[in-house]
Order: structure tokens, then C-alpha cells, then sequence
């Protein structure tokens, strides 16, 4: 790029580059970072197709193209992600929110019925990362209390910043911990648990894409040699968790539907529901503690 550039110009040249270097969805990426170097929208930028990005507005568009070329997922270098109609700030402390875990909520809010909405509930939402789930649902259910819990303390640190800026911080309480070990011996008893655990094998590591790889952080995606090995214990501590009739929530990874049903049908569960997502793969298993 040069020191002068147009919009339609610049764009052109960010989709060229990052089309050469394999970036999915590259227009929308380009798209993306020029709206975050310039601090408008897309509907001014197409607009103004002749407008004159300055010499530092170039430079800083020419280093996010080019971190973006390199692998950088777009929402790392932008500082944000939309996740149930509300925009989240994301750092490579947290994974990405995905709009199919988005299903996690959707389902809750199906099981709980509309009466939940005056019904003061506990929830605990298990790995939070960013507080995408815990904050969708405290915008969904005015009356809960929900508990999030997170190992990593850099995590918590983003999800109480999302947590503030859409209102919740005193709904939403925060702990570091490993699972529901914060719960243990059962002085808290819960309503609803949701988790969107770790669930990529380590051997499945090759075959992800280099944003995913490379950048998102590896305690949030990976579970043992198989992507199994949060499941299991996480089941177990949601049975000393949850109340008799509470609702447990988990988002699905590839392959892990059987034997994550075959633990809830082993252990103290009933009334089990599979959710599949919109490209038909089960996505959320629900179930309630007997």
C-alpha cells in the first residue's frame, strides 16, 4: 500500500492480499479491519469510496492486513465479537464465541419455560471465557443470579469487562477455579449449569484451521488425547451441583455425543435432550439431575 490511499482502493488491495494468503471470508475481513481502523461502519465506508485514508490510517490498515494474513483471527485484531445479539470484547485469552453455541442459551430458555424470566435462579456457567453465555443469559433472565467460573484469571478478567459493560456486574459473580471445585461440599446448590467446555482432542490438533491453531488459547479447546476429558468430571460435580430437578447444559464437540449420553444415562439423570445445530450435528445435550 502507499502512503495516500482511497477507500475503494485500499479495500481492493486488503482483499487481494488476504485472498493470496488463504484468509476465509477474506472481503469480510478486510471489510472489517478497515471499519475498526477507521471507526465507522460499513454502510459510510461504501458510501465514501473516495475518501482519502491519511498516512497513519494506511500504516495502521497495512499492519492489521498483514497480522491478518499471517493468521490472526479478525476478532483478536478488531477487540470484539457479536454472541446473542450483544457485542463482546475477545483478547487471546478467550476463545471466540461461536453462533452455535449460542444454542446453549436457546435451549435453556426453552427447558426453563417463560416463567423463568420472574423466577430467581441460580446458574452457574462453567468455563466462561469471555462471559458470552453467563451474559446472554442474565440479559434473558432478569431475576438469576449466575456464578462463572474460569481457570484462567486472564479470562475473568474479559468476562468481568463484558459483564460491566452490558449492566450485569452485580448479577454475575465471578470465580477462578477448576470446574465447580469453588462449589464443592455443596454449600451452593444450582438451578441450570451450562458449560461450552474444552472438546478438541490433541490429536485433532493438525486438522484445525492455523486462526484456531495457532491463536485462540489452547486451555480453552483441548481435552485430553480425545476431547473427552472435561465431560466426565464435569458431569459428576454438576450432579453434587445441581438441586434434585436441576438443569445441566453442554455443548457438544465432534464425536462426543455417545459417550457423553452413556455417562447421563449411567449416573443420576433423566429427561436427556440433543440439540443439533443448522448444519444437523448435535450441538447441546441437556438433561435434568433425578
Amino acid at each position: 500500500m502507499t502512503a495516500a490511499m482511497d477507500i475503494r482502493s485500499a479495500l481492493q488491495d486488503a482483499m487481494a492480499r488476504l485472498s493470496a494468503a488463504n484468509v476465509p471470508s477474506h472481503a469480510l475481513a478486510a471489510e472489517l479491519l478497515l471499519m475498526h481502523t477507521l471507526g465507522l461502519d460499513r454502510a459510510w465506508i461504501y458510501a465514501h469510496p473516495e475518501f482519502e485514508l491519511d498516512a497513519a490510517q494506511v500504516e495502521r490498515y497495512c499492519e492489521l492486513v498483514a497480522r491478518r494474513a499471517s493468521g490472526v483471527p479478525t476478532q483478536y485484531l478488531t477487540g470484539k465479537q457479536e454472541f446473542w445479539g450483544l457485542e463482546f470484547e475477545v483478547t487471546a485469552a478467550v476463545l471466540i464465541p461461536r453462533p452455535e453455541t449460542e444454542h446453549i442459551i436457546e435451549v435453556a430458555l426453552d427447558r426453563l419455560g417463560p416463567a423463568s424470566k420472574s423466577e430467581p435462579l441460580r446458574i452457574a456457567d462453567i468455563g466462561t471465557g469471555s462471559g458470552c453465555i453467563a451474559v446472554a443469559l442474565a440479559s434473558e433472565l432478569p431475576m438469576a443470579q449466575i456464578f462463572a467460573t474460569d481457570i484462567s484469571a486472564a479470562a475473568l478478567e474479559v468476562a468481568q469487562r463484558n459483564a460491566a459493560r452490558h449492566g450485569f456486574s452485580a448479577r454475575i459473580h465471578f470465580a477462578e477455579t477448576n470446574l465447580l471445585d469453588a462449589f464443592a461440599g455443596g454449600a451452593q446448590r444450582f438451578d441450570v449449569i451450562v458449560s461450552n467446555p474444552p472438546y478438541i482432542g490433541i490429536a485433532d490438533a493438525p486438522a484445525l484451521q492455523r486462526e484456531v491453531r495457532a491463536h485462540e488459547p489452547e486451555i480453552a479447546l483441548f481435552a485430553g488425547d480425545d476431547g473427552l476429558a472435561v465431560y466426565a468430571p464435569l458431569i459428576r460435580d454438576a450432579s453434587a451441583a445441581l438441586r434434585p430437578g436441576g438443569l445441566l447444559i453442554l455443548e457438544l464437540g465432534y464425536n462426543s455425543l455417545a459417550p457423553v449420553r452413556e455417562w447421563l444415562e449411567l449416573g443420576d439423570w433423566s429427561d436427556s435432550h440433543v440439540t443439533n445445530d443448522l448444519a444437523g450435528i448435535p450441538r447441546v445435550i441437556s438433561a435434568k439431575r433425578r
